[in-house]
């Protein structure tokens, strides 16, 4: 039973940290709740910052997840620009950046994750970004702009989600754009060469030029500033700006020292979670980026960088915390908006897992929902421009049910007649 007498601290002012925070008041927790976050901004959603902020689309005051007046309504007490900087589970307090010693009765490490850094010369230029935090989103908004105006050249090293999201909103602003990704299709460990071959297409007919199947080694400066890149066939491409969008690192680094179980980073890296999102210490949760999480439904041990696992996974940690009976199992989604390409991806299918891709209505089109299947049992699907159909395809993955793939393509037969 929890009581007024207890604190419940958050470490990690992203979605996750302030959904919990959330949560607990809303759950009926009347104990102190600390959110510690490393950013002087209040808690913010990061999709827009590659996507409508970026383009310029949604003002800087959208983004952030409360009214910053909400958090002293809550009695949540804000720690901004305050870094947590270690962690003491046997005395059960943290320490901040400035000194501050706080004790805590349950704890949520929310830490989310950090841009991979490219290991190449030439990074310390200037005109070498990441996107990550908004104040990088600020930054890389105004660049675009000015590459848009002055015909300039944009290298994305990556093409990923990030860079093809910020592929599209550079060409939106009129700047030139090389994407450079080793493997031979966007999304490939995603999408697999079955649909990553659809965002080739997609950016290619909107200017964006591709050099696959190879590695950015250098980026080459001129009076400190950024002229072109080389890659290790001996290519050079001209840049005026790079973007790391290589991937993302969960911050374990607190985690790590106070002893806390971790995952291999060969296996996806992140704080090893149960289902209840517990870490090794009873009195400690994690969420979101940072969460390695045993998936009671897909029976595997899962790390999940989106939106929606920071969404649901942040207030189902807090109610964790709070003592109820949680098993998380939602089941893996996110969204992509590109050009006039809007698509939504639910499930998990990494290369290996699935024998089979197959798709109802019109790729040709862009307007499709494909459907990843292990012995005709959906693993993954994505509505391409489709929409209200999510929800039936998680049910679809959920049921575990073998279905005839020719009713499965067929677009006269409902989704929804397909379910046991």
């Amino acid at each position: 039973m929890v009581d007024a007498h207890q604190t419940f601290v958050i470490v990690g002012g992203g979605l996750a940290g302030a959904k919990a925070a959330e949560t607990l008041r809303a759950e009926g927790f009347t104990g102190r709740v600390i959110l510690i976050c490393d950013e002087r901004d209040h808690p913010y959603e990061r999709p827009p910052l590659s996507k409508g902020y970026l383009l310029g689309k949604e003002e800087r005051d959208s983004v952030f997840v409360h009214e910053p007046a909400f958090y002293a309504q809550a009695r949540i007490e804000l720690h901004l620009g305050q870094p947590a900087v270690h962690l003491d589970p046997a005395a059960r307090t943290v320490r901040l950046g400035d000194g501050t010693l706080i004790a805590y009765d349950k704890l949520l490490l929310a830490t989310g994750a950090e841009p991979r850094r490219l290991d190449v010369p030439g990074t310390g230029l200037a005109g070498v970004h990441h996107l990550r935090r908004l104040a990088h989103a600020e930054r890389l908004r105004g660049v675009l702009a000015s590459l848009g105006r002055e015909n300039g050249h944009l290298v994305i090293a990556g093409a990923g989600w990030i860079g093809l999201e910020v592929a599209a909103a550079a060409r939106s602003y009129g700047a030139e754009v090389t994407i450079i990704e080793p493997e031979p299709t966007p999304l490939h460990g995603i999408l697999g060469p079955e649909l990553g071959a659809l965002f080739t297409d997609l950016h290619a007919e909107h200017g964006v030029r591709f050099h696959f199947g190879a590695r950015l080694t250098e980026i080459v400066g001129q009076d400190g500033m950024v002229v072109s890149v080389r890659t290790d066939d001996g290519e050079e491409h001209p840049a005026h700006d790079v973007l790391a969008a290589i991937g993302a690192a969960p911050r374990t680094a607190l985690a790590e020292q106070a002893g806390l179980d971790v995952v291999d980073r060969a296996d996806g890296g992140g704080i090893a979670v149960d289902a209840a999102l517990r870490t090794s210490d009873p009195f400690i949760h994690a969420a979101g980026d940072v969460a390695a999480a045993d998936h009671p439904l897909l029976d595997t041990r899962l790390r999940v960088e989106h939106w929606a696992n920071a969404l649901n996974g942040g207030p189902a940690a807090a109610r964790a915390m709070l003592g109820q009976d949680i098993s998380y199992d939602r089941v893996p989604y996110f969204f992509s908006d590109q050009y006039d390409l809007g698509m939504e991806y639910s499930g998990y299918a990494p290369p290996g897992s699935y024998d089979q891709v197959v798709c109802r209505g019109d790729v040709g089109k862009r307007e499709f929902i494909a459907f990843w299947l292990r012995e005709g049992r959906v693993l993954a699907g994505m509505n391409v421009n489709v929409w209200d159909v999510a929800g039936d395809v998680q049910q679809l993955i959920r049921s575990g049910t073998p279905l005839d793939p020719e009713k499965l393509t067929d677009p006269t037969v409902p989704l929804t007649s397909l379910l046991p």
